[in-house]
């Protein structure tokens, strides 16, 4: 862990890697000081927002242990329904060694963990605990993906929340609105949100 300053008011917390910062954020989250104003994960730091004096913040995140348990009762848990058919799934078959049903078993059979948000509003970074669905990106990304579209990128899965450029594989696509200012909060998708998918 190494605590970097960023601004009056914050710092970031930085981490060697994915798992490492997810197990701390929530950790941090459990139980965080009444001046914390906000903590905003991303793939290897956490960017903690305080009002207030820095030291007891600093002392607070120095003392804090890396949460053991994976499972959280106090995460929502989201269901997306998904059509499967998405332009890449037959390239993602290929780049796995699994059928397209395997594919589409694989991806709906297990819990996503939402680690982190960003890429657009409502954009959430979906790791689960299935190796198999790793993939690269495209080599060639292309210049819009229409919205709603789930792909695989990496150790993650994602839904693009409106019509974007993007280099994800393409698996499939739903109709679920992840962003939406009427709502509160907005975002469908949150730090910590636990996903499952189920094939329309």
């Amino acid at each position: 862990m190494r605590i970097v300053p960023a601004g009056e008011n914050a710092v970031l917390v930085e981490f060697d890697g994915l798992d490492e910062t997810m197990a701390y954020y929530r950790s941090l989250t459990a139980d965080p000081p009444s001046r914390v104003v906000d903590l905003v994960p991303a793939a290897r730091t956490v960017l903690v927002m305080f009002d207030g004096p820095k030291q007891p913040i600093l002392d607070w995140i120095s003392a804090t242990e890396p949460a053991v348990d994976v499972d959280d009762d106090r995460s929502d848990t989201v269901t997306i329904s998904v059509v499967y058919d998405g332009e890449d799934l037959d390239e993602v078959a290929r780049l796995t060694g699994l059928s397209t049903t395997e594919v589409v078993a694989a991806h709906t059979d297990q819990a996503w963990i939402v680690a982190f948000g960003g890429f657009a509003p409502g954009f959430g970074y979906l790791v689960g605990t299935d190796a198999r669905l790793h993939v690269p990106r495209r080599t060639s990304p292309r210049t819009s993906v229409p919205a709603g579209s789930v792909g695989l990128a990496g150790e993650f899965s994602g839904i693009y929340p409106r019509s974007s450029p993007g280099g994800w594989q393409l698996i499939g696509r739903t109709d679920a609105q992840l962003w939406n200012l009427d709502r509160d909060p907005p975002a469908l998708l949150r730090p910590g949100t636990t996903v499952r998918f189920e094939q329309a």
